[in-house]
């Protein structure tokens, strides 16, 4: 028969693994979240430094 002092550490040990588990989960979600916006403000930034160079280029031509 198993002690309750047993039965207690398994409960803690099952309850901790679970929360770590869950907390793993949750961080890497987060951590994709934060990459995948970091990204797409990445990508917009250089789109407008794109399109500024353009308008640039375009007044520069028009000038001529």
């Amino acid at each position: 028969m198993i002690s309750r002092n047993e039965i207690r550490k398994d409960v803690l040990q099952e309850s901790t693994e679970a929360v770590v588990a869950t907390t793993s989960v949750v961080a890497g979600i987060v951590i994709t979240a934060v990459r995948d916006v970091t990204r797409a403000v990445g990508s917009l930034a250089t789109d407008l430094f794109e399109i500024r160079e353009a308008a640039r280029r375009a007044e520069d031509e028009a000038r001529d």
